[in-house]
């Protein structure tokens, strides 16, 4: 592995720091964007139960607002559960943009990283080209400043798309993830306002 960024050059390094952030980004939203995580299963009928037995307590708002984005969501619309409809549905609302927004943190820097990554390698690729005809001349060429420039350009090349590749598979895979949890989490704080005011059993 040394031996291939030695024969790289000094284009690579950009390129392997890329690559450290995209494996650390796409490590922490695999373990953070689990369903159960973010939207578990069973919190919906919970919350309806309790508000039917006790109503919206102090406690039971402190720990809707301390758990996972959905019970953040419930939180806001179990806060105002003596408002009307449609400022209950406002808060809910509100409190969905703010956990959608935390479900794609990171995810424009791993784009970010799908995209440049390939750039970064062609980047490599012209120093190698630049070093390859400075060491052709008139008179000869230097075989070892030909093959370090080859080198140059095709592992720069590689290892540009080595990173892009997977980045560019897992934003899109991440992308799709935050779709749906977000999605789920508004059917069920629609379901969850029209329940408290009557509209759904």
């Amino acid at each position: 592995m040394f031996a291939i960024i030695e024969a790289a050059g000094w284009p690579i390094w950009p390129i392997i720091v890329a690559s450290v952030i995209a494996l650390g980004i796409i490590g922490e939203r695999l373990w953070t964007l689990r369903a159960g995580q973010i939207a578990p299963r069973g919190l919906l009928p919970q919350v309806v139960r309790e508000l039917k037995q006790a109503g919206a307590t102090p406690a039971m708002v402190k720990r809707l607002s301390e758990g996972p984005p959905l019970a953040q969501i419930f939180a806001a619309g179990v806060k105002n559960v003596n408002s009307p409809q449609e400022m209950m549905k406002e808060s809910v609302e509100e409190a969905g943009r703010a956990a959608a927004h935390e479900l794609e943190r990171f995810l424009t820097t791993l784009g970010t990283i799908a995209t440049a990554s390939p750039l970064m390698g062609l980047l490599g690729t012209v120093i190698g080209m630049v070093e390859i005809f400075a060491a052709l001349t008139p008179s000869s060429a230097d075989p070892a400043h030909l093959a370090h420039g080859i080198s140059v350009a095709l592992y720069n090349t590689a290892m540009g798309l080595i990173v892009a590749i997977p980045s560019l598979i897992f934003y899109r895979y991440f992308r799709g993830k935050v779709d749906e949890l977000v999605f789920d989490m508004e059917q069920q704080a629609v379901k969850l306002v029209e329940i408290i005011h009557g509209e759904r059993r």
